[in-house]
């Protein structure tokens, strides 16, 4: 199996671009957050304090998650039910902010993520995948774009959905963010010392989606 590991900061497009690549190769891409969620919601739903770390780790052994692919995308199994619509709600967003910080929910995900890289040719995103989770994979990416032009795009997103948007605010939350992420404990994000740098802040969607498919094509070449 040929493993693709693609980390950077939040808003660098790491999910769209990732799905896109693996839709014209035919890889398989795995939202390594839609994990988290789901366990997220499991603790909900069963009514596990999720501010208790220890009672989280009680709670993991009876959490099964599979994960299946269908032509509108990634599906999330939890326990046999498909949960992928259950996913995106504030409540589990936040949810997921605490579990995901808890070391043991991170070790348990971790042989989650490995088994899938090793049934499947896989783009795999996050912020831990080429450090952590998947070290061996035969490719590994940071992919990155200025804090400026994240938050410009970001505010694009949001206008274009109608919502408001304040450019500075924006911009101030993705530089916190990227501290958080490549200072916390656990797993903090950073560029692994074999992985390729993949800036888009001068790409379109399309250009960043054509320099990573090259990449993939380059690396597989016998």
């Amino acid at each position: 199996m040929f493993s693709v590991a693609i980390d950077g900061p939040a808003g660098a497009g790491k999910s769209s671009i990732a799905k896109a690549a693996a839709q014209r190769l035919g890889f398989v891409y795995v939202d390594t957050g839609a994990l988290y969620r789901t366990v997220a919601l499991y603790m909900l739903e069963h009514g596990v304090e999720i501010h208790d770390p220890a009672a989280v780790e009680a709670a993991l052994p009876q959490v099964e998650i599979d994960m299946a692919h269908s032509p509108a995308g990634q599906l999330m199994y939890l326990c046999g039910q498909d949960v992928t619509g259950k996913l995106r709600t504030e409540a589990v967003s936040l949810a997921t902010s605490v579990c995901a910080a808890y070391p043991e929910v991170r070790a348990f995900l971790l042989e989650v993520q490995r088994s899938l890289a090793r049934r499947a040719n896989v783009l795999m995103d996050g912020r831990d995948i080429g450090t952590v989770v998947l070290p061996d994979a035969q490719l590994k990416i940071f992919l990155t774009a200025s804090p400026e032009i994240r938050a410009r795009r970001r505010v694009k997103q949001l206008l274009e959905a109608g919502q408001a948007a304040d450019y500075e605010e924006i911009l101030q939350d993705i530089r916190a963010r990227d501290y958080q992420d490549s200072h916390r404990e656990i797993a903090p994000m950073r560029q692994a010392e074999d992985a390729v740098l993949l800036d888009t802040s001068d790409d379109t969607f399309e250009e960043s989606t054509e320099r990573l498919i090259r990449l993939v094509e380059e690396r597989r070449r016998p």
